[in-house]
């Protein structure tokens, strides 16, 4: 499968599971535990290439970045100014 990239990045969710992750005061380990949790199978160093935008992410994936980070889904994807 051949991924392309979107503004020079791999995902558009990144830096908003990262500002989302970071008010919680919660880890890169921690968020790669919750998701776990949740049945996605994630370690931590690929919490931090999705964070920089050097990873893709999944449709699933990013339905189970929303629930554990409890935000709306819309506002991951940046398409609404919603606060986490």
């Amino acid at each position: 499968m051949k991924i392309y990239d979107y503004g020079g990045k791999k995902n558009i969710c990144g830096d908003r599971i990262r500002e989302a992750r970071v008010v919680q005061r919660m880890s890169q380990n921690e968020l790669a535990a919750k998701m776990q949790v949740e049945g996605i199978t994630i370690e931590r160093d690929s919490i931090s290439r999705v964070e920089i935008g050097t990873r893709f992410v999944a449709d699933y994936e990013l339905k189970v970045f929303a629930k554990v980070l409890n935000v709306n889904i819309l506002w991951l994807l940046a398409i609404t100014e919603e606060t986490p």
